[in-house]
């Protein structure tokens, strides 16, 4: 099995268990933008869900992997933030994300409206988060070249 198999095997697992316990979640970041066929490669999985479904999704992924100690980051005061490393694939779960900017929090909590698409992935339903929301992270943090990428994706028409 090579890198990108072993890396798209672990979603798959994911998606399992989480579909199974009804766990609100999406896929979000640069594995989104893979999925969409947008970019060509993904270094980690970021995982958007539910405030209400953390402490859920969390008990399904410990028996997983292994849960990494919390590392704060200025630019970021996001609610729960867990980094778990599932078959030597680094997961990222994220609810309540706040991106701090130029002094200000932006709020940017996941709710189950920001499905966009569910891609089928070795017979598991993966949901994705939308693109417009991505942008608008990606924005929030300075990712100007992440921001370019989903534009050039977006047809003129404003539909994805």
């Amino acid at each position: 099995m090579d890198d990108l198999e072993k890396k798209l095997n672990v979603p798959t697992k994911i998606a399992h268990v989480l579909n199974e316990r009804n766990v609100v979640w999406a896929v979000g970041a640069s594995m989104l933008l893979y999925l969409r066929g947008i970019v060509d490669v993904f270094h980690d999985i970021d995982l958007m869900v539910c405030e209400s479904d953390v402490e859920k999704l969390k008990e399904q992924l410990l028996p997983m992997g292994v849960l990494a100690p919390p590392k704060p980051d200025q630019q970021y005061k996001t609610r729960h933030f867990l980094e778990f490393v599932i078959q030597g694939v680094d997961v990222d779960v994220i609810a309540g994300f706040v991106i701090v900017k130029d002094g200000r929090d932006y709020d940017c909590p996941f709710g189950p409206e920001q499905i966009e698409e569910y891609l089928q992935l070795n017979g598991e339903m993966i949901p994705l988060q939308s693109l417009r929301d991505w942008r608008r992270y990606y924005e929030l943090m300075g990712r100007t070249s992440k921001v370019e990428i989903i534009d050039r994706s977006i047809p003129v028409d404003g539909k994805e």
